[in-house]
Formats: C-alpha cells, structure tokens, sequence
C-alpha cells in the first residue's frame, strides 16, 4: 500500500473512510450473493422448484469449503491491516504468501473428503432422496469442480481493499458475477444442463474472479506482490492468521451444522416444500446480510489500523457508525419481508398454492427479530479486527451452538404439545437465537470500551 494511502485510514475523517471502504465491500458482498441468488431463480422459474431444494440441501457443504475461505482471508487481513498501522510493512507479503497457500490447502482437502463421501453426505446426513437427490447430487458434483476457485477469490480479495483499493476489489467481484448472470441461462436453457448448468456457470465466473486477482497484483497499481519464497509455511505466522480468523471461520462452520441440523428437522417436520420455502427465505435472506458483511469488512481495516496505532477514539467512533449502518440496513430488510413477502416468495417460484403460502410464512416469521441483531453481526467483527479471537470466537459461536441448535431441537417439540404446526417451532427459532445472541454481543463490545476509558 502506497504511504498515502496508509497514512489516510489513521488521519482521513472516519464517516467518509467508512464509506469509502463499506460501499465497495457492500456492493462486493451483494454480487457474491449473486452467485447462488441467480441459480436459484433461474432453477426455481425455469427448471422445477425442487430444484431449488436440492440446491439449499448442499448449501451447508459449500458453506464448510468457503468457512476455510473466512478462516484464512479474513484471518490474513485483519493480520496485515494491524501490521500497517504499527508501521511494520515487511511483514506485509509474507503474511500474504502464508495466506495463498493456506487459502489453496485447507480447500483442498475439505473438497477431496466431499468428492470421496458425497452419496453418504447426501443420503445419510442431508437425509436427500427422490427428486431432491438427483438435484443435489447434480449441483454438488459439479460445483466441487471449481470450489477451490471460489475458496481463494473471496480470502484474496481483502487484499485488495485493505490496499487502500476497495472499488477495484468491488469490480473484481461485480465482473464474475455480471459473467454467472451471463452464462446461467446458457448452460441450463441452452445447453440444457439443468441444475448442473447452473454449478457449471457459478464455477467458470469463479474461476474468472480469481484470474483477476492474481492480475491486480501483477499490476502496476499495487507494489506488492505474492512471491514463492514468501509461500512456504511460517509455523508462527501462520498460527496468527488461523488464530485472528478463527472467529469467522467457526461461525461459518458452525452456521453449516446448523444448516444440517436445520434441513434434516425441515425434511421430518415439513417434507419437501417446507425445505423449498426454506432455501428461497435464505436467498432473501442473502441480499440483507450481505451488506451487514460488507460494513463489517470495510470497518475492519479502519478499527484494525486505528487500534495498532492507539488511536482508540477513532475505533469507538467506527464501531458506533457501522453499527448505526447496520441497524439501518436490517429496519429496512425488516420492512419489505414483512410487508411484502409475497414478492419476494415470487421471484423464485410461480407457484400460487400450498408452497406459496408456507414460503410467505417462512419469511416473516424468520425475519421478525432483523432489527435487533445489529449489534450482534458487528461484535464479531469488531473483535476479530482488534486480533482478539477469544471473544470473537465466542460471539460467533454463540448465536449458532448456544441458540440456534438447542431452539431447532427443542421448539418443534414444544409447538407439537401446544397443538401447532411443528414446522413453524424450527421457524421460531431464528428470531429467539437473533434476540439472545445479541444481548451476549452488547454486553460483551460494552466491556470492552470501559476497558478503554483511560486509554481515550
């Protein structure tokens, strides 16, 4: 990163730093989202709506591979955004060759054990069968073809923002995406590939992510570079970047048992529709969450830098800004699943019976508490930016293994007794994880500040 550049994220007003960083992170993290969004619409209009099950079914395995994504991209660059702001930029490309060759061998090998037990993973532990398992078992086989593209292109790209260049790290990714809008109806109409069409556009415009990310540090925009010398595993250095990444990683790792546990609860309670109606709220759910992450990652290389170089008040100031963000942007996600689900249900299906009615239901129940997990999206990160893992391994874990799992068990059960609909317990199971586990969250990031009152 250019001396300019750098020294900005420690002096430039941290409203407008904000901005400049989350805007482009935002628009990044919504054309991720693109990547399964797309699929899904053209599977569930132009294919068959079981389709869009089959999809949702594999979701938690895909979410295990990118885990390993998180645990070394974000790992890396909270790593390297605290480095610059103590001054030690030597360190700088070798934290980012450790992070290449992590980025390709934990992938790796989580790809290679999905390759060898996909029938049992399908059969077994998603429960998968009929239809549901021809549309999984064909996304999945193909999608694992070009997942270690999709592993690498998200961890590198943080590079590219916390080089002081987050609209090029944002066009790296709008590029691939724009290219998955492209070529989904020409593999699946076209070609008629089907559910494989769409995994084979999904990985192609991957693939194209990733080319372009080894070109921008090719290029004569950036003077760093990743060299061979510097991918050799340093046992220290490395340790650091899966201890700061840890947080993210298990949360996404813990969101994919969940998913697990989650559809397999579906498929007893619900059958196939209820998995369809809870595949199409995820998707939905996407396009809100996706910003929250995007503000995450445009705040951690400003409070990652700040608080390398002491400068605490300006880290309080950023935490309260994207907090405020997020809240805004959940209010208004909250706005249109609740008054206009049925406009969200019909971008993914026609159906206007029996799945349409269970998906509008789907939706408003599973974003009823939205406004009240702001604080709990931005603890983590807030921690994790800080290089404190404990904590923020904490706050991931516990909306995921302290909430979401013992609610998913438990309430189906308890709605049963009452004499309601079972499905609609692992519904509510979303808003009353969201609630508790924001509580933990404010009352954690609140004892971090008294700890700096007399740093300010």
């Amino acid at each position: 990163m250019s001396e300019t550049a750098t020294d900005r994220i420690g002096t430039a007003p941290i409203g407008r730093l904000l901005l400049d960083f989350s805007i482009p992170a935002i628009i990044g993290m919504l054309v991720n989202a693109i990547y399964n969004i797309v699929d899904r619409i053209y599977i569930g209009q132009g294919v068959d709506p079981l389709g869009i099950a089959g999809v949702g079914l594999v979701m938690p395995v895909m979410m295990i591979i990118q885990a390993f994504s998180m645990l070394i991209g974000i790992g890396a660059n909270s790593l390297f955004s605290i480095r610059l702001g103590e001054k030690r930029s030597d360190e700088v490309e070798k934290i980012m060759g450790n992070a290449f060759t992590l980025l390709f061998l934990f992938p790796a090998i989580s790809i290679t054990v999905c390759m060898i037990f996909m029938k049992p993973i399908l059969t077994d532990i998603m429960k998968a069968s009929g239809d549901v398992y021809y549309y999984a078992e064909s996304y999945l086989r193909v999608i694992l073809y070009g997942a270690i593209f999709a592993a690498m292109s998200p961890g590198l790209t943080h590079f590219i923002r916390s080089d002081g260049h987050p609209k090029t790290s944002m066009l790296v990714q709008v590029v691939g995406a724009v290219a998955n809008i492209i070529l989904d109806p020409i593999f699946i109409f076209v070609f008629g590939l089907g559910v494989a069409g769409a995994a084979w556009a999904t990985i192609i415009s991957q693939f194209i992510t990733f080319c372009l990310v080894l070109g921008y540090f090719s290029s004569k925009w950036t003077r760093l570079r990743f060299h061979f010398k510097y991918m050799k595993l340093n046992a220290k250095l490395a340790g650091s970047i899966l201890a700061i990444g840890f947080a993210p990683f298990i949360m996404q790792f813990a969101m994919s048992l969940v998913g697990i546990l989650q559809n397999t609860t579906i498929l007893r309670y619900g059958g196939d529709e209820a998995l369809t109606s809870m595949t199409i709220f995820f998707s939905v759910m996407i396009v809100v969450i996706m910003p929250l992450m995007g503000i995450g990652q445009g705040a951690q290389p400003i409070i990652g830098y700040n608080y390398g170089a002491k400068q605490y008040d300006r880290v309080k100031k950023c935490f309260k800004l994207a907090l405020l963000a997020n809240t805004g942007v959940l209010c208004a996600g909250f706005i249109v699943t609740q008054f206009a689900p049925g406009f969200c249900f019909s971008l993914f299906s026609k159906d206007t019976g029996s799945l349409r009615e269970l998906g509008i239901t789907t939706i408003r129940i599973c974003t009823s508490m939205f406004p009240f997990i702001a604080i709990q999206m931005i603890g983590g990160q807030f921690f994790q930016a800080i290089g404190k893992p404990v904590q923020a391994t904490i706050l991931s874990l516990s909306r995921q293994i302290l909430f979401a799992i013992p609610a998913i068990l438990f309430l189906p059960v308890l709605f049963g007794a009452l004499g309601l609909r079972q499905i609609y317990g692992v519904y509510c199971a979303f808003p009353l994880s969201d609630v508790c586990s924001s509580v933990v969250s404010a009352v954690f990031v609140l004892r971090e500040f008294r700890k700096w009152k007399n740093k300010l």
